[in-house]
C-alpha cells in the first residue's frame, strides 16, 4: 500500500520533463529527479530538498516518471545497476511518458513487473507550457489500480487523464493523436499558403478558420501563438514529428489499417529532414512548405521514397 504522502521522482529533465518536475515540486510531491545529460539537470530549478545525485534516487520513490525520449531509453536505465529496477520496494507505480511503439511498451511493462513494479503508459499532449501549469492531457493504458495510486502525482500534473484499457493502449492513443494533430498542422499550411498566394493576409485566414467549421487547435493556438506572431517557437522539433508519424505508420501497418494521411505526412516531414530542418522548430514546416511539396513531387517523379536533390528552403 501507498504511503500517505507520495514520493514521486522523474527521470528525464528535457522540455517535458522539466515542466513536469517543477509542477511535482510545487505541490511538495517531488522527492528526487535526475537526467543523464548534466547540463539539463543543471537547468531545471528545484528545491533543495529534492535529491538530484543519481538514478538510484529516483528509484526508491513510490511513482516514478520516466520523461526520457522513448523506448530505448528507459531500457536503458533498465539496465543500469543503480536504475529503476534496482530497487523492488512493493508498490511502486512507475509512468511511461514517452511517445513508442506500444509493442516495446509493453516489453517494459512485464520487465517493470518482474522487478515488482506497476507499469502505466501515458500519452502526453498539451505541450512544454501544459507541462509547466500541470494542465497536461493523459492516455493512459495499464492496471486501474496502479492508476489510483498514482492518483495523486496525476491530478498534479494533469487537468484530464483518460484510461484507455490494457498497457499499450495510451501509446496507441497518443500515435494516433499525433498522426492526426500533425497531419492537421501540413493541411491548415497548405489552406493558408493558397490563401495567402491570393492576396488574404494570414492572419485574416486565420481568423476565418476559427471562426468557422474548419477551427482546430493547430488553428486557434499554433497559427496564432507561434506562425502568424513570427516567432516559430511551438517547441518542438520537426525531428520529433517525423518520429512520432514514423511509429503511427508503423501502427497501422501493423493493425492492417487502410490509410494514405499517415504516409503522405511521413514523407513530408521526411523530406522536411533531408533538407536539414530536422533540428528546426516544427512550427517553420509553414514558411517552407512550398519547397516541401516541390521537393516530395521532384522524388516521387524520380522514383525516389522520399529523399531529393532539391532542399527545402529555410525561411
Amino acid at each position: 500500500m501507498m504511503p500517505a504522502k507520495l514520493r514521486a521522482g522523474v527521470l528525464g529533465l528535457g522540455n517535458m520533463g522539466r515542466g513536469i518536475a517543477a509542477t511535482l515540486d510545487c505541490a511538495g510531491l517531488l522527492a528526487a529527479a535526475w537526467d543523464a545529460a548534466p547540463a539539463a539537470l543543471a537547468s531545471c530549478p528545484l528545491s533543495s530538498g529534492v535529491a538530484r545525485s543519481g538514478p538510484r534516487d529516483v528509484a526508491g520513490c513510490d511513482v516514478i516518471l520516466l520523461a526520457v525520449p522513448g523506448s530505448p531509453e528507459i531500457a536503458a536505465l533498465f539496465d543500469r545497476p543503480d536504475g529503476p529496477l534496482s530497487v523492488t520496494t512493493p508498490g511502486r507505480v512507475m509512468i511511461d511518458l514517452t511517445t513508442s511503439d506500444p509493442a516495446k511498451t509493453r516489453a517494459l511493462a512485464e520487465r517493470a513487473v518482474g522487478a515488482g513494479a506497476a507499469y502505466l503508459d501515458a500519452g502526453m499532449t498539451g505541450g512544454a507550457a501544459a507541462a509547466e501549469n500541470g494542465q497536461l492531457t493523459l492516455m493512459m493504458g495499464g492496471e486501474v489500480a496502479a492508476l489510483e495510486r498514482a492518483r495523486p502525482v496525476l491530478d498534479a500534473i494533469a487537468a484530464r487523464v483518460f484510461h484507455l484499457g490494457p498497457v499499450g493502449a495510451g501509446h496507441t492513443m497518443k500515435l494516433v493523436h499525433n498522426m492526426i494533430c500533425h497531419t492537421t498542422f501540413l493541411a491548415t499550411a497548405e489552406g493558408c499558403r493558397a490563401a495567402e498566394r491570393a492576396g488574404i493576409a494570414l492572419k485574416d485566414a486565420v481568423d476565418v478558420l476559427n471562426a468557422g467549421n474548419a477551427r482546430s487547435f493547430v488553428s486557434e493556438r499554433r497559427f496564432p501563438d507561434h506562425v502568424v506572431s513570427g516567432r516559430f517557437d511551438g517547441r518542438s522539433h520537426v525531428g520529433t514529428l517525423a518520429k512520432d508519424l514514423a511509429l503511427a505508420e508503423a501502427l497501422f501497418a501493423g493493425l492492417e489499417q487502410p490509410a494514405c494521411y499517415v504516409g503522405l505526412t511521413t514523407r513530408l516531414l521526411q523530406v522536411a529532414r533531408d533538407g536539414g530542418l530536422d533540428g528546426d522548430d516544427f512550427t517553420r514546416l509553414y514558411p517552407a512548405f512550398d519547397d516541401l511539396v516541390e521537393a516530395l513531387e521532384d522524388a516521387q517523379l524520380s522514383g525516389q521514397s522520399g529523399k531529393s536533390g532539391d532542399q527545402p528552403k529555410r525561411t
